[in-house]
């Protein structure tokens, strides 16, 4: 499978947050633009997208009407973000090429493997950056993806940006979980709240972004990444509706699984090959616990795959809810100490499926 996440660099489209434009809009026409923004929702939804289209408006409207509130002889306050990829200014920006734009992201360590965080190396220089006059004579423009992945350090370093910001300069901050950020940032910036796409527009860019995928499909692949469109591509790429149909398939059975089709779906996984498999395969079963708990407690939970819905009450009849609980924990921090430290993969695969035997039985 080729799955196409879309770059948010080099995507011009963003379906279903015109509020959130139209916002940014508001404040820019009006003349009274925040120096900070902070851009939020669940990881996938089109943040990225967003910041980069603010990023290309201003770095092009910037040039001729400073704050936004048009000048004598000047054209209708715009009304839209978009800008055609034809445009050569798209192409700088999504290249690095532009001499007024910078982003932000997680870099490399000594051994050339990306960090799992933002350090205070990363943003080293960013203030005398945004102190410069604009090359073009408009904005200085940075992009942060994402703020909530920064450490301690290269957090104050936003911060005392944030509190002293330089003339005609634009932050804007890419932030999947706010409560992990320092509460004077979320203060110092305007907040854009994005949501999560309704299922029916996710499932259309999903077939948009892969022709390949049938409706069914792309609704599938977008329940099980909980609405998240970026996830739900890395799920079509990883194989994850496969992986998922073998899982619910072996479900099923419980509680009289069928061993020998577990064992040879454990091989498959403990193959060299499997590592990205097993990955995806323990991000799926825990989240199947998760909704499992969800249903048990009340909560309303779509299928993903036809009888599914049957064997969580099936299941959840069989064992209080607390148990089934305490199985999800337990389980996903076996999965998680299992790709940290290497655990033999088809072992971890049989003791999952079992515990779930073994608590139904």
């Amino acid at each position: 499978m080729n799955a196409q996440s879309p770059d948010p660099r080099n995507n011009p489209h963003l379906e279903g947050h015109d509020e959130a434009e139209q916002a940014f809009l508001g404040a820019w026409n009006s003349g009274r633009m925040a120096h900070a923004w902070l851009l939020t929702g669940p990881k996938g939804i089109g943040k990225a997208t967003l910041a980069y289209r603010i990023a290309r408006f201003v770095l092009d409207q910037g040039r001729f009407a400073g704050q936004g509130a048009g000048l004598f002889g000047a054209p209708p306050p715009p009304t839209s973000l978009f800008m055609s990829p034809e445009e050569p200014l798209f192409h700088r920006i999504s290249m690095g090429g532009h001499l007024d734009c910078k982003v932000i992201e997680r870099g490399v360590n000594d051994q050339g493997k990306p960090r799992t965080e933002i350090v205070v190396e990363d943003v080293r220089g960013l203030g005398q950056f945004l102190g410069l006059t604009p090359a073009e004579g408009g904005w200085r423009l940075v992009i942060v993806d994402a703020v909530d992945e920064m450490n301690r350090s290269a957090a104050n370093a936003i911060l005392k940006l944030l509190e002293e910001p330089p003339a005609r300069s634009l932050l804007l901050l890419v932030c999947h979980q706010p409560g992990r950020i320092l509460p004077t940032i979320r203060s110092r910036c305007r907040r854009l709240a994005l949501s999560p796409l309704p299922e029916d527009a996710s499932v259309r860019l999903m077939m948009r972004y892969n022709p390949d995928v049938s409706s069914e499909e792309a609704r599938a692949l977008i329940r099980l990444a909980d609405g998240s469109l970026g996830r739900a591509l890395d799920l079509h790429g990883e194989g994850g509706l496969d992986l998922y149909r073998e899982m619910i398939g072996l479900l099923a059975g419980v509680p009289a699984m069928d061993i020998p089709a577990l064992h040879a779906f454990g091989d498959r996984l403990a193959r060299a090959d499997g590592a990205l498999a097993f990955q995806t395969l323990s991000s799926l079963f825990s989240g199947w616990l998760a909704r499992l708990a969800l249903k048990g407690g009340g909560g309303r939970v779509a299928e993903v795959m036809p009888g599914e819905a049957e064997i969580m009450a099936r299941l959840l009849s069989r064992s209080a809810l607390d148990r089934w609980v305490e199985l999800w924990e337990k389980l996903t921090a076996l999965f998680l100490r299992a790709q940290a430290v290497h655990l033999d993969r088809k072992q971890v695969v049989l003791n999952a499926f079992l515990a779930v035997e073994k608590l139904a039985g």
